[in-house]
């Protein structure tokens, strides 16, 4: 079963600002990034139980091929995208946001 998925805006900042960094990389590099951020998406949608929860209800899924984090908390058919996140950065950036 599908669940809603919602993307916060903070989430939306920051994928876009990855789209256009990659973008700046190569042309069609971030339409790449996209399509595996989606590809994260259409999973989590899938089974979010299947991920692990990495910070008090936050779970974490990794993108293929690009090193970003998709976190997202679930409430009841929903699932709240809270950062789409570099692997590298400090955490402490997105642990605000729960």
């Amino acid at each position: 079963m599908n669940n809603k998925v919602i993307i916060s805006s903070i989430a939306e900042q920051e994928l876009t600002k990855a789209f256009n960094w990659y973008e700046t990389c190569a042309s069609g590099l971030g339409s790449d990034f996209l399509l595996s951020v989606d590809a994260s998406i259409n999973s989590i949608a899938r089974n979010p139980e299947h991920y692990q929860i990495i910070y008090k209800t936050i779970r974490c899924a990794f993108t293929k091929r690009f090193p970003y984090k998709i976190l997202f908390i679930t409430k009841q058919n929903k699932i709240i995208v809270i950062a789409i996140f570099h692997a590298k950065r400090n955490p402490i950036n997105w642990k605000s946001r729960v």
